[in-house]
């Protein structure tokens, strides 16, 4: 049962506690919240007429019908569930078996599913050094030595799999017929990147740094602007 405001839920819930009565099933009270406090109402109505496309001034506009949908405390809720103390017993009940912890102190990817298992990084490597023969005619030892470079700062920092994973739909965008941007911000002085087909500008012939984009002194995921098209290529 909840205890929203509106007058269809208040009709519901008489019917809910005679179904768990008959049922023999347990009966949990919640609340429908979509905002935190109760003088959040009005910015509510207001984001609302955002997402429907209306206007304040207009009186037959879409609108919840009370202003009772904040996260209520544990006293306000009591008052909405006079005489189902048991309902509101089992959400605490509830409440008190759910927890998640998160280290924030650790950057936390999904592992990439390279072919035959092979380790990310490797897979990372022979992908940018394809790529560096493909994009320039002449592979120089400045070349060389930059990409060496930026892949010993990817390894260190641990991004691999987060290169591939950018990668892999940025293609598969270029497979589908789906428009994908040049690339731009910090990402296109990245010459994996470039290589790699994530950005489609020479950051060596327009002399873009990689720090501005990834610098080990700054411990913080790597941030790809990408722009793809809302349509795809006609078939």
């Amino acid at each position: 049962m909840q205890n929203a405001g509106l007058d269809v839920q208040q009709r519901i819930n008489p019917n809910l506690v005679e179904l768990a009565r008959r049922k023999k099933m347990p009966l949990v009270a919640t609340g429908d919240v979509h905002y935190l406090r109760r003088e959040d109402a009005l910015p509510h109505e207001a984001l609302l007429c955002i997402q429907s496309g209306d206007s304040l001034k207009n009186p037959n506009r879409w609108r919840f019908d009370s202003d009772q949908f904040w996260f209520k405390t544990p006293e306000e809720m009591a008052l909405d569930f006079v005489g189902h103390e048991d309902a509101m017993r089992r959400t605490l009940e509830i409440a008190e078996r759910c927890g998640v912890e998160i280290d924030m102190s650790r950057i936390l990817l999904p592992s990439f599913p390279t072919p035959e298992g092979r380790d990310a990084f490797e897979y990372l490597v022979s992908l940018c050094e394809a790529g560096l023969q493909r994009r320039y005619e002449k592979v120089t030892p400045e070349l060389d030595e930059r990409l060496r470079y930026e892949l010993k700062t990817i390894r260190e920092m641990g991004f691999a799999d987060y290169f591939l994973i950018v990668w892999d739909f940025i293609a598969f965008a270029r497979r589908d017929g789906v428009g994908v941007g040049p690339g731009r911000g910090s990402a296109a002085g990245s010459l994996v990147a470039y290589c790699l087909d994530i950005t489609d500008i020479d950051p060596i012939r327009y002399d873009l740094l990689f720090e501005r984009f990834l610098n080990p002194g700054r411990k913080s995921m790597p941030d790809i602007d990408i722009d793809f098209s809302s349509r795809a290529a006609s078939a």
